[in-house]
């Protein structure tokens, strides 16, 4: 196992180098530029050394090479140095926003505990809440309890977020009064009223989240469980007396867990892409927030960062479920 983690790590190399450029002069070749925040009021000779001391004016070769050992290794040195107060980051020219001229890395900080306590609790309520509904509605094959969770994931797949979270707005916040329709990203838990009130504010975006992702992994679920429920071995714990509880939920469930840990684990980084709407429609100052703020202001610096961690985020935790299968099947060996 850790020869093949290993391996798969230093494949990962080129091919997030190959990601990294694609990514780089996909962004940097689509038109905007500093130049078009910059108020027409100021002189020429200030616009210019503005430019420079953003690095707009290096050819595109020599900026993705500063911006690659920027990304690699000065921010992660700015990390080592906030935890243990060295200095080895000191001079160094860190990745820079065009829209607020501070570094990129701060922003990310800044915004990411917003979308992780959010985006993460989403995605948390809608696996325990696919998980149970496709391992019951597999079991259950055709019954009622079946027809209700095909008909909850058509109504996951088909509706878009940004309707059901309209929707809900609207029922929760609008009629029922129950919900706020803004995420107030000042509020400050430091008591149980404070702790109600995220909890409150929290509920509308995990519904409308929860709902697409539950959708899609109940799906994933019920077909794996109704494709080992037919398998000779299930006939055979059957056959040797065990109850239908032990067979379904530990010969069954765990050779049917293997093709859904891949799509949890891919859809861990899938949901900071699909959260962009969400977050938007609910006022959440997270990452989805700051990659639309900085696509409107052309702030390309920002967007090639913050693409390049979906995709660092997409290699890595393919190669968790990767690690994951060979623990829930002992017979898939990486020798």
């Amino acid at each position: 196992m850790l020869t093949f983690t290993l391996r798969r790590l230093l494949l990962a190399i080129p091919t997030l180098l190959v990601i990294s450029l694609v990514i780089f002069l996909l962004v940097d070749l689509a038109p905007g530029s500093p130049m078009s925040e910059i108020p027409l009021t100021v002189p020429p000779d200030v616009r210019q050394r503005m430019i420079e001391a953003l690095g707009a004016d290096q050819p595109v070769i020599v900026r993705y090479f500063l911006w690659l050992r920027q990304f690699f290794w000065v921010e992660p040195m700015v990390v080592l140095d906030g935890w243990f107060g060295t200095t080895w980051s000191e001079g160094e020219q860190r990745i820079l926003s065009w829209q607020s001229r501070s570094p990129v890395f701060d922003i990310i900080g800044q915004r990411l505990p917003q979308t992780m306590i959010v985006i993460g609790t989403a995605y948390l309520v809608g696996i325990m809440i696919a998980l149970p509904i496709g391992i019951y509605s597999a079991y259950r094959q055709y019954s009622l309890f079946d027809q209700g969770g095909t008909l909850f994931a058509m109504i996951g797949f088909s509706v878009p977020t940004f309707f059901s979270g309209t929707l809900f707005i609207i029922i929760f916040a609008v009629w029922l009064g129950w919900f706020p329709t803004k995420y107030d990203t000042q509020l400050v838990v430091n008591d149980w009223d404070s702790f109600i009130k995220q909890i409150q504010q929290m509920a509308l975006p995990v519904m409308t989240l929860g709902l697409a992702n539950a959708a899609a992994i109940s799906r994933y679920m019920r077909s794996s469980m109704l494709d080992n429920m037919a398998m000779d071995y299930v006939r055979t714990a059957r056959a040797k007396g065990m109850t239908e509880r032990v067979v379904v939920l530990k010969h069954v469930l765990r050779n049917s867990m293997i093709p859904v840990v891949t799509v949890i684990a891919l859809g861990i980084p899938a949901i900071f892409g699909g959260a962009i709407i969400t977050e938007n429609l609910f006022g959440v100052n997270g990452i989805g927030a700051a990659l639309i703020g900085a696509i409107h202001a052309n702030d390309i610096p920002m967007v090639q960062t913050l693409a390049f961690i979906f995709a660092v985020l997409i290699v890595l935790f393919n190669l968790i479920a990767d690690v994951l299968y060979g623990l829930l099947d002992p017979r898939i060996r990486y020798d």
